[in-house]
């Protein structure tokens, strides 16, 4: 037998029949996805959201054409924020279907946030731009609510694209919070 026990293995599966070799790859792709799985979502973090089910969703009437008489006209997002009813029942929705932190539930641990936001041009109501955002997080969506000001005076004072705006939620809000907000 060598270091690696590959002798072994190799004799044990010339000896086993096919269907328990077939029931061996069964159990290591489990494993594998779950293994994978595991490190993916443990290595995202809690302050950003699961990026294939909330990739953010832009609003189509909100274009660099139309800032001035949308997203930088003073009221604006609360003509066209959804109405409680409809982000509360998305977020029990979400939180019952795994989308929690760490088996957290409490619906009051959390805020259902717009990905991109309405003040970038975000889409009021798409489930593809809402998610439950934890409160109680270092990456929380206060902070986050801070960056979302904070591009929202940059895009209408043409310092940043409306469109640079939007991918900086969808990517990696924490980034943007560092760079244009700070630490």
């Amino acid at each position: 037998m060598n270091c690696s026990g590959r002798d072994d293995v190799t004799h044990h599966w010339q000896n086993a029949g096919v269907k328990d070799f077939v029931r061996f790859l069964a159990v290591a792709a489990v494993v594998s996805f779950c293994s994978v799985t595991s490190v993916g979502a443990a290595g995202r973090d809690p302050g950003l959201p699961n990026p294939i089910s909330t990739p953010g969703a832009t609003n189509p009437r909100v274009t660099l054409a139309t800032i001035h008489s949308t997203i930088c006209v003073s009221g604006y997002t609360a003509t066209i924020r959804p109405p409680e009813s409809y982000t509360e029942k998305l977020k029990f929705h979400q939180l019952d279907t795994g989308y929690n932190l760490r088996g957290d539930t409490m619906a009051s641990h959390y805020e259902e946030d717009h990905l991109i936001p309405l003040e970038v041009g975000g889409s009021p109501t798409s489930v593809k731009n809402l998610w439950p955002e934890p409160r109680k997080t270092t990456w929380n969506a206060g902070r986050k609510d801070a960056l979302e000001n904070a591009m929202h005076r940059l895009v209408c004072s043409g310092a940043v694209s409306l469109a640079a705006a939007q991918r900086i939620f969808a990517t990696s809000w924490i980034a943007g919070y560092k760079r244009y907000v700070g630490n």
